[in-house]
């Protein structure tokens, strides 16, 4: 086992550099940047024929950020800090890239967290379900379901939202993590306040996201019904409750461990359309404006961090293989 984690990592390493270095490429190519968008504000901010003009100031920004790198130059030098734990500063925010994740990180967790919990609560019982009562009226409910979560976009069902619960009903506010008497409730009211504003932003990535796990769940669930062994079960007048959650649901879990290793770092990708829908100023939302801004440094940091989770997550997926299955070995 430990042959293969060392083996695991070094793939890893291997996929984070690669991965790292064809976004800072992608940046670096686009047709705008945010040394170009300041070079125009201060060109354009300076009186007619007096002070620098664009080419000069763009000229005298690519120096100070070094965009006059080559890429291949400029992305060792950008992982050269990295490697050392330092991000820099973010061009949009002004701060250090770190400061700023650890201030904003915080409600994405809450968000997916929740989103997560909430999920495998209602997800699995309800595939369970749908493949004991096969083709029944339960199963098409299910299905139907699922089917709706899968195909709606993020940004349509939580603009629907927004229309009902919001504009219609007038229940939660449009936009926002705080209402505007946060600052002068208790601390336990501002704990609720921000609870509040999250609940539409968590019911749209719970919706979309539990319709994909329901049905892996009913697919494997039939597979495993239909194994001989479960019959044998049956035959030997074990109860059906018995059969289903010690025998059946164990073998269930084993294809859902690979699926739930990608949903924590699927979730902090995916919630950008979510909190941007919400302006929820968490992780994803925040990484939105820095990349169509042009920050590099906060761009390749949101990035990296989430190449990491998600190489995190394949590893404890592929050592909980051997927890649910033991038939798992790592050669």
């Amino acid at each position: 086992m430990s042959k293969f984690i060392i083996r695991r990592l070094l793939l890893g390493i291997g996929i984070i550099f690669f991965g790292c270095l064809i976004t800072y490429a992608v940046i670096r190519c686009l047709p705008t940047s945010y040394v170009e968008g300041i070079a125009r504000q201060r060109a354009a901010a300076a009186s007619a024929g007096i002070g620098k003009s664009y080419k000069e100031w763009l000229a005298e920004l690519n120096a100070l950020y070094g965009m006059n790198d080559s890429i291949i130059t400029g992305y060792l030098k950008w992982l050269g800090n990295a490697l050392q734990f330092n991000f820099g500063d973010s061009w949009q925010y002004t701060v250090k890239v770190v400061d700023k994740f650890n201030d904003v990180v915080w409600y994405s967790v809450a968000i997916n967290i929740f989103t997560f919990v909430f999920e495998m609560v209602a997800s699995i019982p309800l595939g369970i379900l749908a493949a004991r009562k096969q083709y029944s009226k339960t199963d098409y409910a299910v299905t139907v379901f699922a089917l709706l979560g899968i195909s709606l976009p993020s940004f349509f069902f939580g603009t629907c939202l927004q229309y009902v619960f919001s504009i219609k009903l007038g229940w939660f506010d449009l936009f926002g993590i705080v209402g505007r008497m946060h600052e002068q409730l208790t601390p336990w009211g501002q704990f609720w306040d921000i609870a509040y504003h999250l609940v539409l932003p968590v019911l749209t990535l719970m919706i979309l996201s539990v319709g994909g796990l329901m049905r892996l769940t009913r697919t494997n669930m039939l597979e495993v019904l239909n194994s001989d062994y479960i019959r044998t079960a049956r035959a030997k007048g074990l109860p059906e409750n018995k059969v289903i959650n010690k025998h059946a649901f164990r073998n269930t879990l084993i294809p859902l461990v690979s699926y739930m290793s990608y949903l924590i770092p699927n979730m902090f990708g995916g919630s950008m359309i979510t909190e941007t829908v919400f302006q929820i100023p968490g992780i994803g939302y925040i990484s939105y404006q820095a990349m169509i801004g042009g920050d590099i440094p906060f761009t390749m940091f949101y990035i990296f961090f989430l190449e990491i989770l998600t190489q995190i997550s394949l590893i404890v997926a592929d050592i909980m293989y051997a927890v649910v299955d033991p038939r798992v070995r790592a050669n």
